[in-house]
């Protein structure tokens, strides 16, 4: 068997990179079942080498069970990998195991399957698939209330690129369909929370010290500034807050008046207890590679 039959052999075996595979066999005399040995007692050292590239893409993944519910993002370096069912079943059993779990900590403790922990099968995915995967954050929505889900662009039937969780309050029959058209409708305007007592104070100064220069370069009086910087915040508030949006289904109204206005048709009670809403990559700066560089690297 040739050098490269070899290096395909051990390749298709462990799911590794060519280079590694070719490396492997060199340091272990072309014996494949060394090679191969050789390969998973490196795979630490290789996620570890992975982990400092950038991974934007993945999915956003929800587990449901009654009335508690699990949101997460596992995020891979390229699109491809979040296709690739490995990476799908990955994300799955991360969820359901999220739902038990207190923090980031204890999820990467907890048992995978028999053999593996979270930590050590997130490790050997990093090794099989080639590419930089990070669990990046979860949320649990427990407060003995209904539960709906949303997923937009679906990968599968609880996976995509945005996941909206919402808890309620209402027992009227419709109340289901209603919290359904509000996942919606946070899924496409991105409200930072429920009401005007969940914005952060530092989301506001900031906002408020840029209108400020805004206007000051346009010459505006001292005198009027404060004024003026009222009104515009009001907006801003409105503009990223749930309650005060305006209504997607309906944008003569807020969504704090499509509430009322079910309130008042079904003679029932509806309140948002809670929601989350994740989109995949949010906020992460993606490290762009020199593709040139790791090519030259690796016919070293």
């Amino acid at each position: 068997m040739s050098i490269f039959e070899k290096v395909k052999e051990l390749r298709d075996i462990t799911g590794a990179g060519m280079q590694d595979c070719k490396i492997a066999l060199s340091e272990n005399s072309e014996d494949i079942d060394l090679a191969i040995e050789y390969l998973r007692k490196k795979g630490i050292a290789k996620a570890a080498k992975k982990s400092d590239r950038g991974a934007s893409e993945g999915l956003i993944t929800i587990f449901n069970s009654g009335s508690k519910s699990s949101i997460v993002e596992v995020n891979s370096e390229t699109d491809f990998v979040a296709k690739n069912p490995e990476f799908n079943s990955f994300c799955e059993k991360i969820s359901s195991l999220c739902a038990t779990s207190k923090d980031m900590i204890d999820l990467k403790e907890k048992k995978f399957n028999e053999n593996e922990t979270v930590s050590s099968a997130l490790i050997n995915l990093i090794a099989k698939i080639g590419e930089n995967i990070q669990i990046r954050r979860f949320e649990n929505i427990d407060l003995g209330c209904d539960i709906v889900s949303y997923i937009h662009n679906k990968q599968t039937d609880c996976s995509g690129k945005l996941g909206v969780l919402l808890a309620y309050e209402s027992k009227h029959e419709n109340a289901k369909f209603f919290a359904n058209l509000i996942c919606m409708h946070i899924a496409a305007s991105s409200p930072l929370s429920l009401d005007e007592t969940g914005i952060s104070q530092s989301f506001l100064e900031n906002e408020k010290n840029i209108i400020k220069d805004q206007l000051l370069n346009e010459g505006k009086k001292i005198e009027m500034i404060d004024k003026i910087i009222l009104g515009k915040l009001s907006k801003i508030i409105k503009d990223n807050t749930l309650l005060g949006q305006k209504w997607v289904m309906n944008p003569e109204l807020s969504v704090n008046m499509a509430i009322k206005n079910f309130e008042d048709e079904n003679k029932a009670t509806f309140v948002i207890k809670q929601f989350v809403r994740y989109k995949v990559g949010e906020g992460i700066e993606n490290k762009k590679s020199d593709f040139a560089e790791e090519v030259k690297n690796l016919t070293k």
